[in-house]
Formats: C-alpha cells, structure tokens, sequence
C-alpha cells in the first residue's frame, strides 16, 4: 500500500472519530451478508448500514413463496430468524432481524424490506433525513412519493469528509418546486481537506436511482455508485422539468481554472439487461447496455424548461421475453463530475420526472 493511501486511510479514520460522538453501543453486531438465490431475485440485495435496511428486490414467486436467505454476521454475533429459516412476507413485504453481539446486550434490529418500483412517475414530494448513531452529519435524500427507497446520491460519501449541515451537501430539498412544494437541487460544492488528499477539489451535485456503497470509497470511488432499479417492459420516454445554471469558474480535475469552459448539466436514463447494477465506470458503456435517453443540451435554463426525449436502442438490442432488466435515472450538476471537473456553484433543479412506458 502506497504512503498516500496511508495518508488517506489515516486521514479518513481520524475524521470519523471527531463525526461520531459517541461509540456505538454494539458496534459488532452487523449483518454482513445476506444473500439470496440468484433466480430469485430481480436486483442485487442491499444493505444499508446507516437506516439498518436490508433491501430485497425479488421475484413475483419468491415473495409469494417465501425465500431462505443465508446470512452472516458480526464475529460471534447471533441473529434471529437464524440464517436458513424460511422468511415469508406478508402484505407489507418487511420483517425484522435481531442481531445480539458475541458480548451480550442490546442487540441491533433490521428491516428487511421489499423493494418494488412500481409507478415510474416522481415528484420529489418526500424526503427522509438520514443520519447515524452518534454522528454529527445528517442529510437528506428523496423517497418515492409513496415512500420506497429507490434515490441515492454521493451524500454519504462526502460525509466522510466532514461535511455535516443538510444545505451544505451537494443534494438537498428545494421549495423551488414546479409542481407541489418540493424539488429535488442538486449543487457542485467545493472539495475540503481530506478530499483534497485524494486528489477531488469538488463534489458534483448527483442524484441516481440505485444505491451507493462504501466499500470503494478509497480505491475507486466511481464504483461507489450502484446504478438501477429493476424495470418490467420496455420503456418509450423520459421527461421532467429542469432549471439550470452553471457555476462561474470551470475547474478541471486538479483544481485549477480552465478559461473558456462552461459547466453543463447531465439528465439520463439508461436501461440494461441483468440483475448487477452498473455504476459510473461503465453505465453507458457496459456491452448489456439496451436502450438510452439522454438530454442532449446541458446550458443554462433560467425557468423551468420541460424535457420529453424518446429512448433510443443501440443497434441490435432489444428486451427478449422474461428477460430481467435494470433501468437507471442520473442527473448531475456537473456533467464531467465523475472525473471531477466543473464549476463550483453549478445548480441544477429537478421535479416532475417520468419514464413512460411503451
């Protein structure tokens, strides 16, 4: 391991001790893993660390039928239902896990949860606060307008960096709203201390249908973003509103001006095959790539400007029957945030979004 990951990783571990207030009461009591047939299931399973969420997106016969999930735990933790035990869902599609760890005590408690996508129709009307035991950071993130878990963003990667207040991370609630009272904002901030070390002198504003996962953070960050949620049919068009303006001064990766450039936002929907979600290393390049529909101008939009923009499918891809596809929603305030170039003060609202079927 090369000093300058050293440095990040010790940089790292000395910012999260002054985030967190307090230790966790059970630290060792983690479902790890919790996995499940491949056949039976539609995504990848997530899990949550922060909410304590196990995330299932199954199969209509394995949520009729029941699954048996393995699960591992914390080193000597137990957990209840034990791993092998038939899980059946009712109605709701949620149940309970304890984990109690190798030490006694109180244990921690997951909702395992079934994802479905449902309705393709967002107005960012609903949002939850999302925060850890003990932090000091909270932010927000949207939910689906009947509450399922289908946004992410890079939020909880930057709050490793030591940003803690709600309006200071890159996405945030606006009541600048099309329609109803909310919309969602993204805004390209400025990179801090610990960021700078890994090389990022800006956080691009994002938000994607999918999750985010920790597990890259230092390798590879790119990776953190797990793109899609799964999708039934063949989607037509993507539309929405958007208002757009970019940030005065175009940097590029290393933090420096670059005269002559201007900041463009990024709206997209991508459609794939399998259950694996793609991420920001190959979502528009990945060979199971079907279908796109992208907005084409990025420029400033100083009103709510509407988008309606066709899906167009690459040359020879089609969705074959019973085939399980993925379909992801991106949107960033800096189009070239993935490699870490924009312009701090980019802002680019979001409302109204819908993928409409064929």
């Amino acid at each position: 391991m090369n000093l300058r990951k050293l440095c990040c990783i010790a940089a790292s571990l000395g910012l999260l001790q002054s985030c967190i207030k307090d230790a966790p009461t059970n630290p060792e009591a983690d479902i790890t893993t919790f996995a499940v047939p491949k056949n039976q299931l539609t995504g990848d399973v997530f899990i949550d660390q922060t909410k304590r969420q196990v995330r299932l997106y199954l199969t209509d016969s394995a949520f009729k039928n029941g699954i048996v999930p393995t699960i591992s735990v914390s080193n000597g933790a137990k957990v209840f239902p034990a791993s092998g035990d038939t899980l059946r869902f009712d109605s709701t599609g949620t149940t309970q896990y304890t984990v109690t760890p190798a030490t006694g005590g109180k244990g921690k408690i997951y909702t395992v949860r079934v994802v479905g996508t449902g309705n393709w129709k967002f107005g960012f009307e609903r949002w939850d606060t999302v925060s850890s035991e003990g932090a000091s950071w909270k932010y927000v993130n949207p939910l689906a307008d009947d509450g399922r878990n289908l946004w992410a963003s890079g939020n909880i990667g930057i709050a490793i960096t030591g940003v803690t207040e709600i309006n200071d991370f890159p996405l945030h609630v606006s009541s600048d709203a099309h329609d109803g009272k909310y919309a969602a904002v993204m805004e390209t901030k400025p990179g801090n201390a610990l960021s700078g070390w890994m090389g990022i002198h800006l956080f691009a504003g994002s938000l994607f249908m999918g999750n985010f996962v920790t597990d890259y953070l230092l390798e590879n960050p790119l990776k953190c973003t797990q793109f899609g949620q799964p999708y039934r049919g063949m989607p037509q068009r993507f539309t929405g509103y958007y208002k757009y303006q970019p940030g005065a001064q175009f940097q590029g990766k290393d933090g420096k001006p670059v005269p002559g450039v201007t900041d463009e936002c990024s709206i997209y929907a991508v459609l794939y095959s399998g259950t694996s979600r793609l991420d920001a290393t190959n979502i528009l390049t990945s060979d199971r790539v079907i279908a796109t529909a992208i907005l084409t101008d990025g420029s400033a939009k100083a009103d709510w400007t509407h988008f309606d923009i066709p899906f167009q499918n690459l040359s020879g891809k089609v969705v074959n029957m019973g085939e399980q596809v993925m379909l992801a929603i991106i949107a960033s305030s800096s189009k070239d945030g993935d490699h870490y170039r924009g312009a701090v003060g980019s802002k680019l609202v979001l409302d109204n979004i819908e993928i409409v079927n064929e």
